[in-house]
């Protein structure tokens, strides 16, 4: 059963993570939504939130498990018995900086990185640039997965 882990912070969770997601299901049984909780950040929406509202989002997919974590996120995936980590890139600079994160990986764990290419429409998608457009009243709709909801965030 091959099992990877989707780390990442979420914050909020996009068209592009969901993507990342459906296509991952293609190459692996399970994937573990990996939301990571770092004391160094400050979230937008609270970690727990998040975490409630992506299982929300997956509760009839059963190959999709959502979890908390923090520390390194080789420590959690072998915690988790998963062999791999998927990421996403969407631009050489991401190119840059997963490839050095997943030799690291690698030569820490043996746990082997994924990393696929955004689809090309949602290349400029990021948590941060959804963050900035809701800070300053835009709508975001068109970049939260539809029929994704969070509890406690006024979405504009």
């Amino acid at each position: 059963m091959k099992k990877a882990i989707f780390p990442g912070s979420f914050d909020p969770f996009t068209i592009g993570h969901a993507d990342i997601v459906k296509r991952g299901l293609q190459l692996f049984d399970n994937i573990i939504i990996a939301v990571g909780y770092n004391t160094q950040k400050k979230s937008w929406i609270p970690t727990a939130e998040r975490v409630s509202a992506i299982k929300e989002f997956y509760k009839d997919e059963p190959r999709i498990s959502v979890e908390e974590y923090s520390g390194l996120t080789t420590d959690f995936a072998k915690e988790k018995e998963a062999g791999f980590i998927l990421r996403s890139i969407r631009s050489v600079k991401d190119y840059e900086y997963e490839l050095n994160i997943a030799d690291i990986n690698r030569q820490l764990s043996g746990i082997e990185t994924v990393l696929l290419l955004a689809n090309p429409e949602m290349a400029s998608i990021s948590s941060s640039v959804v963050r900035e457009l809701a800070g300053f009243g835009h709508d975001i709709q068109s970049f939260i997965p539809q029929g994704f909801r969070y509890n406690n965030i006024e979405q504009q």
